[in-house]
């Protein structure tokens, strides 16, 4: 016996909030994208410059920050990473070379990475892969109207636990 998927508007506040079809269309089509691109943007990167994406961004996050320095804790917010994810990779980082940590002179509770010339170097040289790949994979195919929809849905999407009490 087949069920039918019941109407989203005839429901009581207990009751599961079924996904209407527009609902459903964008959903499956986000969690598509979620699952696909990573693999996509990582591929050329490990094949071409021996980095993971998650490496690729703390590094390339690091580089664009005044005086290539970030809190830990802001570098995993921006890398999209967990702290002891960050650290693990950090650490390994600081074993090449290419960072040094230390306290956060404002407030010692807090450890800052900065880049180092050699890690610059690696991210520099790491840079134009990234680049070429985000653009055939994500910016090429969307208009400049496309691009800002985008930009505005990631913004509303990528909320800190904390902004949301």
């Amino acid at each position: 016996m087949a069920t039918a998927t019941p109407d989203p508007s005839a429901r009581t506040p207990d009751e599961v909030q079924w996904l209407t079809a527009a609902e459903k269309e964008a959903w499956t089509g986000l969690v598509s994208l979620v699952l696909l691109l990573p693999g996509r943007l990582e591929s050329p990167l490990q094949h071409e410059a021996g980095l993971t994406l998650f490496e690729y961004l703390a590094l390339s996050h690091v580089s664009e920050a005044p005086e290539r320095r970030l809190r830990m804790s802001e570098l995993a917010y921006l890398a999209s990473g967990s702290l002891s994810r960050l650290s693990n990779v950090v650490k390994r980082f600081e074993q090449r070379g290419w960072v040094e940590r230390s306290p956060d002179p404002e407030d010692g509770r807090y450890t800052i990475v900065a880049l180092t010339e050699s890690g610059y170097a690696v991210v520099a040289a790491a840079a134009p892969v990234h680049l070429r790949t985000v653009r055939q994979s994500v910016l090429d195919p969307l208009s400049a109207a496309d691009q800002q929809a985008l930009a505005r849905i990631a913004a509303k999407l990528r909320v800190r636990p904390a902004d949301l009490a």
